[in-house]
Protein backbone atom coordinates (compact mmCIF):
# COMPACT_ATOMS: atom_id res chain seq x y z
CA UNK A 1 0.00 0.00 0.00
CA UNK A 2 1.42 3.42 -1.12
CA UNK A 3 2.47 5.70 1.87
CA UNK A 4 -0.31 8.85 2.67
CA UNK A 5 2.06 11.95 1.75
CA UNK A 6 1.35 15.37 2.95
CA UNK A 7 0.62 16.24 -0.47
CA UNK A 8 -2.15 13.62 -1.09
CA UNK A 9 -3.83 14.64 2.03
CA UNK A 10 -4.10 18.57 0.52
CA UNK A 11 -5.30 16.99 -2.88
CA UNK A 12 -8.09 15.22 -1.07
CA UNK A 13 -8.62 18.49 1.10
CA UNK A 14 -9.30 20.25 -2.04
CA UNK A 15 -11.25 18.21 -4.22
CA UNK A 16 -13.57 17.61 -0.45
CA UNK A 17 -13.72 21.38 -0.47
CA UNK A 18 -14.50 21.96 -4.23
CA UNK A 19 -17.23 19.04 -3.81
CA UNK A 20 -18.91 21.05 -0.85
CA UNK A 21 -18.67 24.17 -2.68
CA UNK A 22 -19.98 22.28 -5.83
CA UNK A 23 -22.79 20.67 -3.57
CA UNK A 24 -23.77 24.47 -1.93
CA UNK A 25 -24.05 25.84 -5.35
CA UNK A 26 -26.75 23.19 -7.08
CA UNK A 27 -28.78 23.77 -4.05
CA UNK A 28 -28.77 27.48 -4.01
CA UNK A 29 -29.89 27.37 -7.80
CA UNK A 30 -32.26 24.42 -7.53
CA UNK A 31 -35.81 26.61 -7.33
CA UNK A 32 -35.35 27.00 -10.91
CA UNK A 33 -35.05 23.12 -11.31
CA UNK A 34 -32.08 21.05 -12.03
CA UNK A 35 -30.57 21.57 -15.58
CA UNK A 36 -26.94 21.82 -17.06
CA UNK A 37 -27.14 25.24 -16.90
CA UNK A 38 -27.24 25.57 -13.29
CA UNK A 39 -24.89 22.30 -12.92
CA UNK A 40 -22.77 24.30 -14.96
CA UNK A 41 -22.92 27.49 -12.56
CA UNK A 42 -22.21 25.58 -9.50
CA UNK A 43 -18.85 24.42 -11.10
CA UNK A 44 -17.55 27.81 -11.25
CA UNK A 45 -17.55 28.16 -7.44
CA UNK A 46 -16.93 24.62 -6.99
CA UNK A 47 -13.26 24.83 -8.85
CA UNK A 48 -12.58 28.61 -7.46
CA UNK A 49 -12.82 27.09 -3.95
CA UNK A 50 -10.71 23.58 -4.42
CA UNK A 51 -7.96 25.50 -5.98
CA UNK A 52 -8.02 28.33 -3.77
CA UNK A 53 -7.38 24.81 -1.16
CA UNK A 54 -5.27 23.75 -3.05
CA UNK A 55 -3.49 26.69 -3.22
CA UNK A 56 -3.47 27.41 0.73
CA UNK A 57 -2.65 23.55 1.17
CA UNK A 58 0.39 23.84 -0.98
CA UNK A 59 1.84 26.88 0.45
CA UNK A 60 2.07 25.10 3.90
CA UNK A 61 3.02 21.52 2.38
CA UNK A 62 6.15 24.11 0.89
CA UNK A 63 7.51 25.44 3.88
CA UNK A 64 6.76 21.84 5.64
CA UNK A 65 8.83 19.98 2.86
CA UNK A 66 11.51 22.32 3.39
CA UNK A 67 11.79 22.12 7.54
CA UNK A 68 11.55 18.28 7.15
CA UNK A 69 14.36 18.08 4.36
CA UNK A 70 16.37 20.50 6.82
CA UNK A 71 15.89 18.44 10.01
CA UNK A 72 16.81 15.09 7.59
CA UNK A 73 19.93 17.02 6.35
CA UNK A 74 20.11 17.81 10.60
CA UNK A 75 20.26 14.29 10.95
CA UNK A 76 22.55 12.68 9.06
CA UNK A 77 25.26 15.23 10.60
CA UNK A 78 24.19 14.36 13.82
CA UNK A 79 24.95 10.82 12.49
CA UNK A 80 28.35 11.80 11.64
CA UNK A 81 29.08 12.81 15.26
CA UNK A 82 27.66 17.01 14.61
CA UNK A 83 25.73 17.27 18.18
CA UNK A 84 26.71 20.80 18.47
CA UNK A 85 25.25 22.89 15.49
CA UNK A 86 22.23 24.39 16.17
CA UNK A 87 19.02 23.54 14.68
CA UNK A 88 17.86 25.31 11.70
CA UNK A 89 15.75 28.09 12.15
CA UNK A 90 13.26 27.02 9.18
CA UNK A 91 12.16 23.94 11.14
CA UNK A 92 11.45 25.66 14.55
CA UNK A 93 9.11 28.30 12.69
CA UNK A 94 7.28 25.34 10.58
CA UNK A 95 7.35 22.33 13.19
CA UNK A 96 8.18 23.92 16.35
CA UNK A 97 7.28 20.56 18.17
CA UNK A 98 9.88 18.65 15.92
CA UNK A 99 12.32 21.38 16.70
CA UNK A 100 12.08 20.81 20.60
CA UNK A 101 12.66 17.13 20.06
CA UNK A 102 15.29 17.23 18.09
CA UNK A 103 17.37 19.84 20.55
CA UNK A 104 16.13 17.16 23.69
CA UNK A 105 17.60 14.30 21.67
CA UNK A 106 21.26 15.80 20.86
CA UNK A 107 21.68 17.12 24.62
CA UNK A 108 20.69 14.17 26.02
CA UNK A 109 23.12 11.95 23.34
CA UNK A 110 25.24 14.61 23.79
CA UNK A 111 25.14 13.52 28.18
CA UNK A 112 25.36 10.40 27.77
CA UNK A 113 28.46 10.21 25.29
CA UNK A 114 30.19 12.35 27.60
CA UNK A 115 29.29 9.66 30.88
CA UNK A 116 30.77 7.15 28.19
CA UNK A 117 33.94 8.73 27.91
CA UNK A 118 34.55 9.65 31.28
CA UNK A 119 33.92 5.32 31.91
CA UNK A 120 35.83 4.63 29.11
CA UNK A 121 39.05 7.17 30.00
CA UNK A 122 38.80 8.04 33.89
CA UNK A 123 38.81 6.40 36.95
CA UNK A 124 35.12 6.41 38.65
CA UNK A 125 36.77 6.63 41.85
CA UNK A 126 39.80 9.06 41.83
CA UNK A 127 38.55 10.93 38.77
CA UNK A 128 42.16 10.16 37.12
CA UNK A 129 43.17 8.59 34.20
CA UNK A 130 42.83 4.61 34.03
CA UNK A 131 45.21 2.38 32.79
CA UNK A 132 43.86 2.51 28.91
CA UNK A 133 43.54 6.07 29.41
CA UNK A 134 47.20 6.99 31.40
CA UNK A 135 49.01 4.49 28.56
CA UNK A 136 47.36 6.13 25.75
CA UNK A 137 48.50 9.77 27.05
CA UNK A 138 51.51 9.20 28.10
CA UNK A 139 52.79 7.35 24.93
CA UNK A 140 51.33 10.55 23.01
CA UNK A 141 53.87 12.56 24.94
CA UNK A 142 56.83 10.48 24.76
CA UNK A 143 56.49 10.73 20.95
CA UNK A 144 56.38 14.20 21.22
CA UNK A 145 59.35 14.78 23.36
CA UNK A 146 62.21 15.86 21.12
CA UNK A 147 65.31 13.96 21.29
CA UNK A 148 67.74 16.12 23.71
CA UNK A 149 70.92 14.26 23.19
CA UNK A 150 70.30 12.35 25.57
CA UNK A 151 69.59 13.88 28.42
CA UNK A 152 66.95 13.03 30.29
CA UNK A 153 63.21 14.40 29.20
CA UNK A 154 60.48 12.67 31.59
CA UNK A 155 60.41 10.64 34.56
CA UNK A 156 57.68 7.89 35.69
CA UNK A 157 56.72 7.62 39.12
CA UNK A 158 54.96 3.94 39.99
CA UNK A 159 53.28 4.38 43.21
CA UNK A 160 51.78 1.73 45.54
CA UNK A 161 50.25 2.35 48.84
CA UNK A 162 51.86 -0.11 51.87
CA UNK A 163 49.07 -0.83 53.75
CA UNK A 164 45.34 -0.08 51.58
CA UNK A 165 44.63 -3.50 52.06
CA UNK A 166 44.61 -3.27 55.69
CA UNK A 167 42.14 -0.29 55.16
CA UNK A 168 39.56 -1.91 52.98
CA UNK A 169 39.75 -4.96 54.77
CA UNK A 170 38.84 -3.43 58.10
CA UNK A 171 36.66 -0.28 57.39
CA UNK A 172 35.11 -1.66 54.31
CA UNK A 173 35.34 -0.83 50.48
CA UNK A 174 33.05 2.51 50.52
CA UNK A 175 36.07 3.48 53.41
CA UNK A 176 38.75 2.19 51.07
CA UNK A 177 37.06 4.06 47.93
CA UNK A 178 36.98 7.41 50.10
CA UNK A 179 40.55 7.14 51.01
CA UNK A 180 42.06 6.33 47.12
CA UNK A 181 39.83 9.62 46.55
CA UNK A 182 42.26 11.53 49.05
CA UNK A 183 45.29 10.24 47.83
CA UNK A 184 44.03 10.90 44.05
CA UNK A 185 43.94 14.93 45.19
CA UNK A 186 47.39 14.84 46.78
CA UNK A 187 49.30 13.72 44.21
CA UNK A 188 47.57 16.25 42.54
CA UNK A 189 48.65 18.61 45.05
CA UNK A 190 51.99 17.34 44.60
CA UNK A 191 52.13 17.53 40.67
CA UNK A 192 50.46 21.46 40.80
CA UNK A 193 53.19 22.28 43.23
CA UNK A 194 56.30 20.85 41.23
CA UNK A 195 57.47 22.99 38.90
CA UNK A 196 57.50 22.68 35.63
CA UNK A 197 57.55 23.89 32.02
CA UNK A 198 54.43 25.20 30.04
CA UNK A 199 51.18 23.87 29.91
CA UNK A 200 51.22 21.45 27.76
CA UNK A 201 54.25 19.71 29.61
CA UNK A 202 52.11 19.33 32.70
CA UNK A 203 52.05 16.31 34.47
CA UNK A 204 49.99 13.19 33.96
CA UNK A 205 48.88 11.60 37.08
CA UNK A 206 46.84 7.32 36.33
CA UNK A 207 45.58 4.96 38.72
CA UNK A 208 45.90 1.48 37.24
CA UNK A 209 44.56 -0.46 39.62
CA UNK A 210 43.61 -1.15 43.36
CA UNK A 211 46.21 0.56 44.98
CA UNK A 212 48.53 1.52 42.12
CA UNK A 213 49.30 5.16 40.62
CA UNK A 214 51.19 6.77 38.01
CA UNK A 215 52.67 9.87 38.01
CA UNK A 216 54.42 11.23 34.24
CA UNK A 217 56.83 14.40 34.79
CA UNK A 218 57.82 15.18 31.12
CA UNK A 219 59.83 17.92 32.18
CA UNK A 220 62.01 16.74 34.74
CA UNK A 221 65.47 16.60 33.49
CA UNK A 222 67.82 14.85 36.16
CA UNK A 223 67.79 12.01 38.64
CA UNK A 224 67.72 14.99 41.62
CA UNK A 225 64.55 16.30 40.30
CA UNK A 226 63.11 13.27 40.18
CA UNK A 227 63.83 12.27 43.93
CA UNK A 228 62.36 15.15 45.03
CA UNK A 229 59.23 14.46 43.56
CA UNK A 230 59.61 11.12 45.01
CA UNK A 231 60.36 12.61 48.40
CA UNK A 232 57.68 15.04 47.52
CA UNK A 233 54.62 12.54 47.47
CA UNK A 234 56.48 10.33 50.21
CA UNK A 235 55.66 13.50 52.24
CA UNK A 236 52.67 13.84 50.92
CA UNK A 237 50.91 10.35 51.51
CA UNK A 238 52.66 9.81 55.21
CA UNK A 239 50.22 12.47 56.64
CA UNK A 240 47.18 10.73 58.39
CA UNK A 241 44.39 10.97 56.23
CA UNK A 242 40.82 11.67 58.07
CA UNK A 243 38.41 8.72 57.34
CA UNK A 244 35.12 7.59 59.05
CA UNK A 245 35.86 9.92 62.12
CA UNK A 246 39.14 8.38 62.73
CA UNK A 247 43.08 9.23 61.43
CA UNK A 248 44.67 6.60 59.32
CA UNK A 249 48.33 6.26 58.12
CA UNK A 250 49.10 4.00 54.97
CA UNK A 251 52.42 5.90 53.18
CA UNK A 252 53.59 4.49 49.74
CA UNK A 253 56.63 2.37 48.25
CA UNK A 254 57.21 4.74 44.90
CA UNK A 255 60.05 3.35 42.18
CA UNK A 256 60.98 6.01 39.87
CA UNK A 257 62.48 5.57 36.23
CA UNK A 258 64.09 8.24 33.84
CA UNK A 259 63.46 8.70 30.09
CA UNK A 260 65.31 7.91 28.00
CA UNK A 261 68.08 6.56 30.75
CA UNK A 262 66.04 3.93 31.53
CA UNK A 263 64.38 3.24 28.49
CA UNK A 264 62.75 5.24 25.80
CA UNK A 265 59.45 3.58 25.66
CA UNK A 266 56.51 3.68 27.82
CA UNK A 267 56.69 -0.24 28.46
CA UNK A 268 60.42 -0.22 29.31
CA UNK A 269 60.15 2.87 31.81
CA UNK A 270 57.12 1.02 33.69
CA UNK A 271 58.71 -2.38 33.91
CA UNK A 272 62.01 -0.42 35.20
CA UNK A 273 59.54 1.78 37.45
CA UNK A 274 57.57 -1.64 38.93
CA UNK A 275 61.23 -3.36 39.72
CA UNK A 276 62.32 0.06 41.27
CA UNK A 277 58.83 -0.05 43.38
CA UNK A 278 59.24 -3.76 44.24
CA UNK A 279 62.94 -2.85 45.20
CA UNK A 280 61.60 -0.32 47.66
CA UNK A 281 59.27 -2.30 49.31
CA UNK A 282 61.87 -4.74 49.80
CA UNK A 283 64.06 -1.98 51.86
CA UNK A 284 61.49 -1.70 53.99
CA UNK A 285 58.79 0.03 52.21
CA UNK A 286 58.11 4.11 53.12
CA UNK A 287 60.97 5.06 49.81
CA UNK A 288 61.19 6.32 46.91
CA UNK A 289 63.52 4.14 45.06
CA UNK A 290 64.92 4.80 41.45
CA UNK A 291 65.51 2.35 38.91
CA UNK A 292 69.25 1.28 38.67
CA UNK A 293 72.56 -0.55 37.13
CA UNK A 294 71.97 -3.04 39.94
CA UNK A 295 68.65 -3.47 39.13
CA UNK A 296 68.96 -3.93 35.99
CA UNK A 297 71.39 -6.87 36.42
CA UNK A 298 69.21 -8.28 38.75
CA UNK A 299 66.31 -8.17 36.65
CA UNK A 300 68.37 -9.49 33.43
CA UNK A 301 69.49 -12.23 35.96
CA UNK A 302 65.88 -12.86 37.28
CA UNK A 303 64.79 -13.25 33.30
CA UNK A 304 67.46 -15.78 32.79
CA UNK A 305 66.61 -17.68 35.76
CA UNK A 306 62.74 -17.68 34.75
CA UNK A 307 64.30 -19.11 31.44
CA UNK A 308 66.17 -21.90 32.72
CA UNK A 309 64.30 -23.39 34.94
CA UNK A 310 61.23 -23.68 32.53
CA UNK A 311 64.03 -25.57 30.82
CA UNK A 312 65.05 -27.67 33.47
CA UNK A 313 61.28 -28.61 34.12
CA UNK A 314 61.38 -29.53 30.34
CA UNK A 315 64.51 -31.48 30.44
CA UNK A 316 63.98 -33.43 33.86
CA UNK A 317 66.97 -31.34 35.62
CA UNK A 318 66.26 -31.75 38.95
CA UNK A 319 67.07 -34.47 41.87
CA UNK A 320 66.70 -35.21 45.33
CA UNK A 321 69.86 -36.21 47.74
CA UNK A 322 69.07 -37.53 51.11
CA UNK A 323 70.40 -35.85 54.52
CA UNK A 324 70.61 -38.32 57.25
CA UNK A 325 68.35 -38.23 60.69
CA UNK A 326 69.88 -39.57 63.66
CA UNK A 327 68.02 -41.05 66.79
CA UNK A 328 70.23 -40.15 69.60
CA UNK A 329 68.81 -42.67 72.51
CA UNK A 330 69.19 -45.30 69.80
CA UNK A 331 72.11 -44.06 67.84
CA UNK A 332 70.81 -45.20 64.48
CA UNK A 333 69.22 -43.92 61.17
CA UNK A 334 65.75 -43.27 61.71
CA UNK A 335 65.03 -41.63 58.83
CA UNK A 336 66.24 -38.72 56.14
CA UNK A 337 65.32 -35.39 54.54
CA UNK A 338 64.89 -35.27 50.67
CA UNK A 339 66.61 -31.95 49.65
CA UNK A 340 65.79 -30.54 45.97
CA UNK A 341 68.67 -29.86 43.72
CA UNK A 342 68.69 -28.96 40.60
CA UNK A 343 71.71 -30.21 38.04
CA UNK A 344 72.34 -26.62 36.06
CA UNK A 345 73.68 -27.80 33.05
CA UNK A 346 76.31 -24.58 32.55
CA UNK A 347 76.62 -23.77 36.78
CA UNK A 348 76.56 -27.19 38.35
CA UNK A 349 74.46 -28.29 41.18
CA UNK A 350 72.67 -25.49 42.45
CA UNK A 351 70.76 -25.12 46.10
CA UNK A 352 67.08 -24.69 46.59
CA UNK A 353 67.99 -20.96 47.96
CA UNK A 354 68.81 -20.07 44.44
CA UNK A 355 65.91 -21.00 42.45
CA UNK A 356 62.83 -21.78 44.97
CA UNK A 357 61.65 -17.94 45.45
CA UNK A 358 61.76 -17.84 41.31
CA UNK A 359 59.42 -20.76 41.20
CA UNK A 360 57.48 -19.82 44.04
CA UNK A 361 56.79 -16.63 42.31
CA UNK A 362 56.67 -17.66 39.19
CA UNK A 363 54.23 -20.33 39.99
CA UNK A 364 56.83 -23.21 38.80
CA UNK A 365 56.90 -24.66 41.96
CA UNK A 366 53.44 -26.54 41.24
CA UNK A 367 55.58 -28.16 38.11
CA UNK A 368 58.68 -29.10 40.63
CA UNK A 369 55.98 -30.13 43.41
CA UNK A 370 54.56 -32.37 41.11
CA UNK A 371 58.03 -33.53 40.03
CA UNK A 372 59.43 -34.17 43.85
CA UNK A 373 56.15 -36.02 44.70
CA UNK A 374 56.25 -38.32 41.85
CA UNK A 375 60.22 -39.04 42.82
CA UNK A 376 59.31 -39.26 46.22
CA UNK A 377 56.99 -41.59 45.80
CA UNK A 378 59.16 -43.91 43.48
CA UNK A 379 62.36 -43.78 46.28
CA UNK A 380 60.12 -44.67 48.84
CA UNK A 381 58.58 -47.68 46.57
CA UNK A 382 62.33 -48.62 46.19
CA UNK A 383 63.36 -48.81 49.37
CA UNK A 384 60.34 -50.58 50.65
CA UNK A 385 61.12 -53.41 48.43
CA UNK A 386 64.96 -53.47 49.46
CA UNK A 387 63.51 -53.51 53.02
CA UNK A 388 64.84 -50.05 53.85
CA UNK A 389 62.55 -48.94 57.13
CA UNK A 390 63.66 -45.15 57.77
CA UNK A 391 61.20 -42.67 56.68
CA UNK A 392 61.45 -40.04 54.08
CA UNK A 393 60.81 -36.54 54.84
CA UNK A 394 59.66 -33.85 52.63
CA UNK A 395 59.23 -30.27 52.80
CA UNK A 396 55.42 -28.93 51.29
CA UNK A 397 56.03 -25.69 50.02
CA UNK A 398 53.76 -23.03 50.81
CA UNK A 399 51.92 -23.06 47.37
CA UNK A 400 51.00 -26.38 48.01
CA UNK A 401 49.69 -25.79 51.20
CA UNK A 402 46.81 -24.11 50.14
CA UNK A 403 45.14 -26.74 48.03
CA UNK A 404 44.14 -29.80 49.27
CA UNK A 405 44.61 -31.41 46.40
CA UNK A 406 47.83 -31.78 46.53
CA UNK A 407 47.96 -33.59 49.32
CA UNK A 408 45.05 -36.16 47.49
CA UNK A 409 47.34 -36.22 44.52
CA UNK A 410 50.16 -37.69 47.20
CA UNK A 411 47.75 -40.68 47.93
CA UNK A 412 46.97 -41.17 44.78
CA UNK A 413 51.30 -40.92 43.89
CA UNK A 414 52.14 -43.62 46.59
CA UNK A 415 49.34 -45.47 45.74
CA UNK A 416 50.44 -45.59 41.62
CA UNK A 417 54.18 -46.63 43.21
CA UNK A 418 52.66 -49.12 45.55
CA UNK A 419 54.77 -47.29 47.98
CA UNK A 420 54.20 -47.71 51.40
CA UNK A 421 53.03 -44.46 53.08
CA UNK A 422 54.39 -45.41 56.78
CA UNK A 423 58.06 -44.41 55.40
CA UNK A 424 56.57 -41.10 54.32
CA UNK A 425 56.81 -37.75 56.68
CA UNK A 426 55.77 -34.44 55.55
CA UNK A 427 57.22 -31.69 56.75
CA UNK A 428 54.98 -28.28 56.95
CA UNK A 429 56.71 -24.82 58.31
CA UNK A 430 55.19 -23.49 61.51
CA UNK A 431 53.89 -20.58 60.07
CA UNK A 432 51.49 -22.36 57.20
CA UNK A 433 50.83 -24.55 59.98
CA UNK A 434 49.24 -22.50 61.90
CA UNK A 435 47.56 -21.04 58.30
CA UNK A 436 46.20 -24.23 56.42
CA UNK A 437 42.71 -24.81 56.17
CA UNK A 438 39.94 -27.63 57.38
CA UNK A 439 40.01 -29.22 54.06
CA UNK A 440 43.82 -29.32 53.56
CA UNK A 441 43.83 -30.25 57.34
CA UNK A 442 41.09 -33.05 56.54
CA UNK A 443 43.70 -34.09 53.39
CA UNK A 444 46.50 -34.53 56.13
CA UNK A 445 44.57 -36.81 58.23
CA UNK A 446 43.83 -39.07 55.58
CA UNK A 447 47.66 -39.18 54.59
CA UNK A 448 48.51 -39.42 58.58
CA UNK A 449 45.49 -42.42 58.56
CA UNK A 450 47.66 -44.20 55.67
CA UNK A 451 50.61 -44.37 58.04
CA UNK A 452 52.55 -41.00 57.09
CA UNK A 453 53.85 -38.84 59.79
CA UNK A 454 53.77 -35.17 60.30
CA UNK A 455 56.34 -32.64 61.60
CA UNK A 456 56.45 -28.81 61.91
CA UNK A 457 59.62 -27.69 60.17
CA UNK A 458 61.53 -24.41 61.49
CA UNK A 459 60.01 -24.36 64.76
CA UNK A 460 60.35 -21.39 67.29
CA UNK A 461 60.43 -18.78 64.08
CA UNK A 462 56.81 -18.04 63.71
CA UNK A 463 53.94 -17.48 65.81
CA UNK A 464 52.47 -20.71 67.30
CA UNK A 465 49.35 -20.94 69.00
CA UNK A 466 49.76 -23.63 71.13
CA UNK A 467 46.14 -24.90 71.47
CA UNK A 468 46.27 -25.11 67.76
CA UNK A 469 49.46 -26.85 67.50
CA UNK A 470 48.10 -29.22 70.07
CA UNK A 471 45.15 -30.07 67.96
CA UNK A 472 47.11 -30.94 64.70
CA UNK A 473 48.18 -34.26 63.71
CA UNK A 474 51.95 -34.09 64.02
CA UNK A 475 54.35 -36.60 65.35
CA UNK A 476 57.33 -34.21 65.36
CA UNK A 477 58.40 -30.89 65.80
CA UNK A 478 61.84 -29.36 64.30
CA UNK A 479 63.75 -26.72 66.28
CA UNK A 480 64.82 -24.22 63.58
CA UNK A 481 68.41 -23.98 62.99
CA UNK A 482 68.67 -20.24 64.74
CA UNK A 483 67.56 -22.08 67.97
CA UNK A 484 70.53 -24.71 67.36
CA UNK A 485 73.25 -22.46 66.46
CA UNK A 486 74.33 -21.50 69.55
CA UNK A 487 73.39 -23.98 72.30
CA UNK A 488 76.82 -24.41 72.95
CA UNK A 489 78.56 -21.29 73.03
CA UNK A 490 75.59 -18.95 74.42
CA UNK A 491 73.70 -19.93 78.16
CA UNK A 492 70.57 -18.18 77.30
CA UNK A 493 70.72 -19.65 74.05
CA UNK A 494 70.61 -23.30 75.78
CA UNK A 495 68.15 -22.72 78.00
CA UNK A 496 66.14 -21.31 75.43
CA UNK A 497 66.22 -24.71 73.09
CA UNK A 498 65.42 -26.63 76.66
CA UNK A 499 62.67 -24.43 77.12
CA UNK A 500 61.44 -25.29 73.34
CA UNK A 501 62.05 -29.27 73.79
CA UNK A 502 60.26 -29.55 76.99
CA UNK A 503 57.30 -27.58 75.06
CA UNK A 504 57.53 -30.60 71.86
CA UNK A 505 57.52 -32.96 74.45
CA UNK A 506 54.54 -31.99 76.55
CA UNK A 507 52.47 -31.77 72.71
CA UNK A 508 53.58 -35.16 72.91
CA UNK A 509 55.80 -34.89 69.69
CA UNK A 510 59.47 -35.93 69.40
CA UNK A 511 62.01 -33.22 69.36
CA UNK A 512 64.45 -32.85 66.19
CA UNK A 513 67.16 -30.53 65.68
CA UNK A 514 68.45 -29.76 62.73
CA UNK A 515 71.00 -27.80 61.21
CA UNK A 516 73.82 -30.09 63.96
CA UNK A 517 77.18 -28.51 63.06
CA UNK A 518 79.84 -29.16 65.81
CA UNK A 519 80.69 -32.12 67.71
CA UNK A 520 79.76 -29.76 70.78
CA UNK A 521 76.27 -29.08 69.60
CA UNK A 522 75.56 -32.87 69.53
CA UNK A 523 76.54 -32.91 73.11
CA UNK A 524 74.58 -30.23 73.91
CA UNK A 525 71.26 -30.90 71.91
CA UNK A 526 71.62 -34.72 73.55
CA UNK A 527 71.64 -33.54 77.32
CA UNK A 528 68.82 -31.30 76.79
CA UNK A 529 66.78 -33.90 75.30
CA UNK A 530 66.47 -34.14 71.84
CA UNK A 531 65.30 -37.13 70.18
CA UNK A 532 66.40 -36.50 66.69
CA UNK A 533 69.56 -34.74 64.86
CA UNK A 534 70.43 -33.71 61.80
CA UNK A 535 73.02 -31.75 59.87
CA UNK A 536 76.65 -31.97 58.68
CA UNK A 537 77.94 -33.08 62.11
CA UNK A 538 75.99 -36.19 61.72
CA UNK A 539 76.15 -36.37 57.52
CA UNK A 540 75.94 -34.46 54.73
CA UNK A 541 73.11 -34.73 52.11
CA UNK A 542 73.91 -37.32 49.75
CA UNK A 543 72.65 -39.34 46.77
CA UNK A 544 70.30 -42.23 47.53
CA UNK A 545 73.06 -45.13 46.69
CA UNK A 546 75.10 -43.32 49.43
CA UNK A 547 72.65 -43.07 51.44
CA UNK A 548 71.47 -46.79 50.98
CA UNK A 549 75.18 -47.95 52.03
CA UNK A 550 75.88 -45.06 55.12
CA UNK A 551 72.98 -46.60 56.66
CA UNK A 552 73.31 -49.58 57.01
CA UNK A 553 76.74 -49.23 58.56
CA UNK A 554 78.12 -48.75 62.46
CA UNK A 555 76.19 -45.62 62.64
CA UNK A 556 76.85 -45.51 66.50
CA UNK A 557 80.49 -44.93 65.72
CA UNK A 558 79.51 -42.15 63.57
CA UNK A 559 77.41 -40.47 66.65
CA UNK A 560 79.95 -41.53 68.36
CA UNK A 561 82.74 -39.64 66.24
CA UNK A 562 80.81 -36.67 66.00
CA UNK A 563 80.90 -36.48 70.07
Amino acid sequence: MDEVTLKSRAVVFAMCAGAVAFFLAVLATSARGFDLDNIARALIPAVVCAAMCWASAERSIAGTAGAIDAAIARLARAGEGDLDSAIPAEIGEAVPQLARAMQGLFTQMTNNLDSVHRLAMFDPVTGLANRSNFRATCERMLAATPANGGESTGALFFIDLDRFKTVNDTMGHACGDALLGMVANRLRAVADGVAHAPAAAAPLIGRLAGDEFTMFFPAIGDPGEAAEVGHAVLRALAEPFELGGTHVSIGASIGMALCPDHGSTLADLMRAADAAMYHAKGNGRGRAEPFSVELAARIAERTTLEGDLREAIDRDEFALVFQPQISIEQGRVVGAEALLRWRHPREGLRLPLTFLDCAEETGMIVDIGDWVVESVAATIARWGRIGIEQRLAVNVSPRQIDHADFFHGLRAALRRASAPAHLLELEISETLAMQCSDAVLAAIEQLRADGATIAIDDFGTGYSNLSRLRALPIDRIKLDRSLVAHVADDTAARTIAQAVVGVIHALGCEAVAEGVETPAQVEILRIIGCDVMQGYAIAAPMEESAFVSWSRGSVRRAVGDAR
